[in-house]
């Protein structure tokens, strides 16, 4: 079994509830500092709040963008990301233009991915694109992740966690197999426990979007006591 740091390595801890405040930010900081999570996922405006909680930590904070719906204009998506990076995120989780996918609109979908992949990599930070499987017919999953494969953004993952569903293994290992290694898989919505979390990195996802980082960590020790 994979062991436990790199494990927690791989998550990212997160907290995108409309009503989330700034202490439940602090205490996401804290947390993810704590167990030694890969991110703390958040959306855009808190990013410069929990750059400084995490100023003298190794922990990554991403933004999410066009989040959740991934209905705004890739000029808008670019602005989210710019912002971002000014404010301090290390990462960069945006939502496809599911619309102009289901529309057949692949070029979009490319130019998109483009554009702001191109203002990641200028702000040296990670980029990932979120597909939002649920909606998707497999060959849309492959189309994108095709692109992707020419594009390279550094991820491309499952979920946004608010749609109608979220990872399968059938997906995370659709996905990677069609990306191959130049391009990562992160699994994200519906991972609630270590058996989960476990069969999807056994799958191919090399990063694990969660609220419920501390239950699948606190599973592991109590295995490794049993």
């Amino acid at each position: 079994m994979i062991e436990l740091k790199k494990l927690a390595n791989m998550v990212d801890h997160t907290l995108l509830k409309a009503d989330a405040t700034k202490d439940g930010f602090k205490q996401l900081c804290k947390e993810a500092d704590d167990y030694g999570f890969k991110m703390v996922a958040i959306n855009s405006y808190p990013v410069a709040m929990c750059r400084e909680f995490l100023k003298d930590s190794e922990v990554h904070v991403g933004a999410a963008i066009g989040f959740p719906l991934g209905q705004t204009t890739i000029e808008t998506k670019v602005f989210e990301v710019q912002d971002a990076i000014k404010n301090g995120a290390d990462e960069i989780d945006y939502v496809i233009n599911i619309g102009k996918l289901k529309d057949g609109d692949t070029e979009y979908i490319r130019e998109e991915m483009k554009a702001i992949v191109n203002a990641s990599r200028e702000g040296k930070i990670i980029s990932k694109v979120i597909l939002e499987n649920c909606y998707l017919t497999d060959e849309e999953k492959v189309a994108v992740c095709e692109i992707a494969k020419e594009v390279k953004p550094d991820f491309v993952k499952t979920s946004t966690g608010f749609g109608t569903g979220g990872a399968t293994l059938e997906d995370v290992a659709l996905m990677k197999k069609t990306v191959g290694d130049g391009v990562k898989v992160k699994a994200a919505g519906g991972i609630r426990d270590l058996d989960t979390a476990l069969k999807m990195v056994e799958a191919g996802a090399e990063r694990l979007g969660t609220s419920s980082s501390i239950k699948i960590v606190e599973e592991y020790n109590t295995l490794v006591k049993e």
